[in-house]
């Protein structure tokens, strides 16, 4: 079994465990802390360095950031601090843990996890994955190719980003029934698919677990709509995937005294 340790920061919650990177799962049981308020680079990556060492791992670490990551560089920062706005995040990454880190968007990575181990795994065309949580994250896909940092939850609706309206934060602060809440969803949809005319829409996040609340109340489209199959550990999962694919990452060592 090949394991490389991925960790998925989001705007609530950072969670992270060993990953088997064969079957595309959790080698362990995920270990989670809340996401520190402020959600600046040093309360972060303390919280980040206490889930990696809940492990005592040893060895290459991937993690997810919401926002755009080109080059180990955080480039935009949505939900969390503007203090992370061009920063190195894998040099400051890599020096608090002291093992080589690999950083990646947070949609683009639950995407590629999906693509090789889940939902998208075998499906030609436009495939594109939606997280929808504290924002609305996105992955877009042609033919199991990655387009990176789409962040498409920016797109405008009814004047605003479109995260205000129909991400489960947003449904949770207008206290939206789920219905009430499918329609912001089915509106959101339909700007994407006039878009980018995808094949696939699978619908990932914390919501994906609920999926039998709303999937059955949007209405028919040309897209497939189906949900994450590995939920809400296919950003961990595919932090985990992009670590394992740095060719300068050396293979995963045991934790000393293993």
């Amino acid at each position: 079994m090949t394991t490389v340790f991925g960790v998925d920061i989001g705007g609530s919650g950072i969670k992270g465990a060993p990953v088997d990177l064969d079957k595309g799962v959790l080698a362990q049981e995920r270990h989670k802390v809340l996401t520190p308020h402020p959600s600046g680079p040093d309360e972060v990556i303390g919280a980040v360095c206490e889930v990696v060492r809940h492990f005592d791992h040893r060895g290459p670490v991937g993690l997810t950031f919401p926002g755009v990551v080109v080059d180990g560089h955080t480039r935009t920062a949505a939900n969390v601090d503007k203090g992370w706005i061009g920063l190195d995040a894998e040099a400051r990454f890599s020096d608090a843990l002291g093992l080589p880190a690999t950083v990646v968007n947070d949609a683009d990575a639950a995407g590629i996890a999906e693509v090789t181990h889940g939902a998208g795994r075998g499906r030609p065309g436009v495939v594109l994955l939606l997280t929808f949580g504290t924002g609305i994250g996105s992955a877009l896909f042609s033919d199991g190719v990655l387009v990176p940092n789409t962040e498409l939850g920016h797109l405008e609706l009814r004047g605003k980003d479109a995260e205000r309206r129909a991400s489960s934060a947003a449904k949770e602060r207008h206290d939206l029934s789920w219905a009430e809440w499918a329609g912001r969803v089915d509106e959101y949809l339909d700007l994407v698919e006039m878009l980018f005319s995808p094949q696939l829409v699978i619908i990932g996040g914390g919501v994906s677990r609920k999926h039998e609340k709303f999937l059955p109340l949007l209405k028919d489209r040309r897209a497939e709509v189906v949900p994450a199959e590995l939920r809400n550990d296919a950003g961990i999962v595919g932090a985990a995937m992009a670590a394992a694919r740095r060719p300068t990452v050396p293979a995963a060592q045991p934790p000393v005294g293993g």
